[in-house]
């Protein structure tokens, strides 16, 4: 069976995986299979932001551009928020003519992130990547209609794995992000945890989220 990786910075050049790989307006590698575009918020700048959006929004035309993305919010870094929540919104705007799921960066900002889907009444599939927090914070996300991805926190934090198992099997996906160890791993791991088919659940997941694109 196909395994699915929701949320890559690398290609694995496996054949026997589906990998979205993250890609930024200014850096597009022309040979990647499938992939998401967006402006991360650590690298958001206003003298390019019209330009990227013009990238963004032709991309995500393609029917290899699965999805718009990593984008999203950080209070953790520098940047003002109120600018981060700008840049953020702009790229929502952008799926009003081209409808694709999102891959969210959020740091120390959800509630923020519940807001903004709230207030734009954003009706595409969210999907928050590398979630590693608790379960109130599962809650709360879930209660808001997100899909939780899971990658290298569940490989090196016990606590999540309760998490985890608490997320409706329907409602989650598997990824590597930046880190060495394969989806191969954290497939297995997942499986440790959950009781079913891992495979034919995030198989299903993808392909309710993302077959319309593909």
């Amino acid at each position: 069976m196909m395994l699915y990786n929701l949320h890559t910075h690398k290609a694995s050049g496996d054949p026997g995986v589906l990998e979205i790989v993250n890609q930024y307006p200014n850096e597009l590698d022309p040979y990647v299979a499938f992939y998401s575009i967006g402006i991360h918020p650590w690298y958001a700048q206003a003298d390019r932001l019209e330009d990227d959006l013009r990238i963004i929004s032709d991309k995500l035309k393609e029917a290899n551009c699965m999805a718009l993305g990593e984008c999203g919010l950080d209070k953790r870094i520098e940047t003002d928020i109120n600018k981060q929540l700008s840049v953020f919104e702009r790229q929502l705007e952008v799926l009003e003519h081209n409808p694709k799921p999102v891959i969210l960066h959020c740091v120390a900002a959800y509630q923020e992130v519940i807001a903004v889907k709230k207030q734009m009444k954003v009706e595409v599939p969210m999907i928050i990547h590398g979630f590693s927090k608790n379960y109130q914070v599962a809650r709360s996300l879930l209660d808001n209609g997100f899909y939780l991805s899971f990658g290298k926190y569940l490989l090196r934090n016990p606590e999540l794995e309760s998490v985890f198992k608490a997320v409706p099997d329907d409602r989650f996906f598997l990824e590597t992000d930046m880190v060495e160890e394969t989806i191969f791993q954290v497939y297995k791991k997942a499986a440790s945890i959950k009781s079913g088919a891992i495979e034919a659940m995030v198989a299903q997941n993808f392909k309710n989220v993302f077959d319309n694109n593909k």
